[in-house]
This record gives structure tokens, sequence and C-alpha cells, in this order.
């Protein structure tokens, strides 16, 4: 499987007011079809007496692209709301915007304006996270070389103590060899790295 990094978001909740109708933007990071419809049926559930409740979802997964104006005039809502989305550049995000009218209509302009205002609100709550490849090395120490190699390791990801110490350590590609060679070296040849898999991590941006 190729590991590409991509820029998604965290789970994030913001609220607004225009003219009297309340907006709630609902945001989380999903990773298939399956999940982004379960958040907008959970959201939707949690807001059950509301006017509205517009969603949009993008996906890796199958370059998946669905929003729904749920009701409100065709053009004014979900889209508006995914092109927000869609500027920031983020995927496998799921967005629920609800309303609660507040008895002033807004006109169309005026809905466009304040769903994409309700969908950038939500993503500057829930933050950017690039999800970037990181390599996972294995190492198993003597009790001897433990203390030297985690001073030059810092914080591993585990540690498991037996007949050996166990550490696991995620580290940027282009680093893995490098710490390789050096724990090789600093052990004279008795400590090595194995990489065991290619996985994803965010970094906030």
């Amino acid at each position: 499987m190729e590991y590409k990094g991509y820029i998604t978001v965290g789970a994030g909740r913001a609220e607004f007011t225009e003219r009297r109708s309340e907006f709630i933007g609902s945001i989380a990071p999903v990773t298939t079809e399956e999940e982004a419809r379960e958040f907008v049926r959970s959201v939707s559930s949690e807001f059950s007496d509301a006017t509205h409740n517009v969603y949009c979802y993008i996906l890796r997964e199958n370059n998946t692209v669905r929003f729904s104006d749920a009701g409100e005039p065709s053009g004014t809502a979900g889209r508006p709301a995914l092109e927000v989305l869609q500027r920031e550049g983020v995927t496998d995000v799921a967005l629920v915007i609800t309303r609660y009218f507040g008895g002033i209509l807004l006109g169309a302009g005026g809905l466009v304006r304040a769903y994409a205002a309700s969908a950038k609100a939500a993503l500057d709550a829930g933050g950017r996270f690039e999800m970037r490849p990181a390599v996972r090395l294995r190492i198993e120490a003597d009790y001897s070389d433990h203390a030297r190699i985690s001073a030059f390791l810092g914080e591993p990801e585990t540690v498991e103590y037996g007949e050996k110490v166990v550490l696991t350590l995620l580290c940027a590609p282009e680093e893995a060899e490098g710490i390789s060679v050096k724990l090789l070296d600093m052990t004279a040849g008795r400590v090595k790295a194995e990489q065991t898999e290619v996985v994803l991590r965010p970094i906030r941006l």
C-alpha cells in the first residue's frame, strides 16, 4: 500500500447566529463512507428538532464527495459548505451544519454566506492536521544498552520489559536509516532497528 500524506481535520463544533437563525457546525475526521454517514446520523439525531441538518463529506476512499441541502433551497447550503472544505484542501472529513430558523428569511445569497461561514468556523474549531508518513521501528536491546539508546532515541512509542527491552519508535522515513546506523555504531552492532511498517501520523498545522 502506498502511503501518501494528506490534510484532514480534528473534531470540532462552532456556533453563530445570523438574523436570529442559529447555525451549529459540527466537523469530524472520517475514513470511510460508513463512518461519514454515521457521523451525519449522530449529529442529525442530536439536533433532531432543528429546521435543517445540512451535510457534506469528502473521502479519499473512492474519491467520494457527497452533500445535501436538507430542505434548504437547492445550491444554498450543502454545496457552499462543501466548497469551503475543498478550498481548504482537506479530505477524510464530514461536516454537518444544523440550522434553527429564527423567523427571518435570509434569501439565497444570505444562506450561501451563512452556510459557508459556518463551515469555515467549524473547520477552524476542529483544526487542520497533516497526515504524514512515518516508519515504525522495532528495537530490541539488552538492559545494559537500554539507558544509552533511550537517551539517544528520546520518548519511544511503546516499551516492553521482558528478557530484553523492546521499544517501538515512529520516525520520518528519511530518518530511519540514520537511526539504525547510529544504534549499530553506539552498541558495537548489538542493537539494530527493524522497520516493521509505514503508518500515517497526524501533525497539527
